[in-house]
C-alpha cells in the first residue's frame, strides 16, 4: 500500500489535491476511462496496464480530495461485495436482490 501514499505525495506536491477539485478529477477519469475503451478495443496490454493505473491515480486523488485514502474505499467496497450473491447476466455480475425472473 506504500504505492498510494506516493501517489498522494506526488499529487501533493502538483497541488492536485487543494489547487484542483473533485469535478475536475471526474473529467480526468472520463479521459482516463476512455483511455481505457480504446485500450480494450485494440486489446493493447501495455495501455491497459497504463490506463487503469491512470484510472486509480486519479481515484486516490479524488479521495484524499475528501480526506480519505482510498485504501479505506477499498476495503469499504470489498466489504460490501465479499459474500454477494448473484449471476452473471450477459458477462456482467448481477447481484441477487436486482435480478429479474
Amino acid at each position: 500500500m506504500m504505492t498510494f501514499a506516493l501517489i498522494r505525495q506526488w499529487a501533493e506536491a502538483r497541488n492536485l489535491i487543494e489547487g484542483s477539485t473533485p469535478d475536475r478529477q471526474l473529467v480526468k477519469l472520463f479521459e482516463e476511462a476512455e483511455e481505457l475503451e480504446e485500450a480494450i478495443i485494440k486489446d493493447d496490454r501495455e495501455e491497459y496496464i497504463d490506463a487503469i493505473g491512470d484510472c486509480i491515480v486519479v481515484l486516490t486523488i479524488m479521495a484524499a480530495q475528501r480526506g480519505l485514502n482510498v485504501e479505506d474505499c477499498i476495503e469499504h467496497a470489498y466489504q460490501q461485495i465479499k459474500d454477494r450473491k448473484g449471476r452473471m447476466v450477459d458477462g456482467i455480475f448481477v447481484k441477487e436482490g436486482d435480478l429479474v425472473n
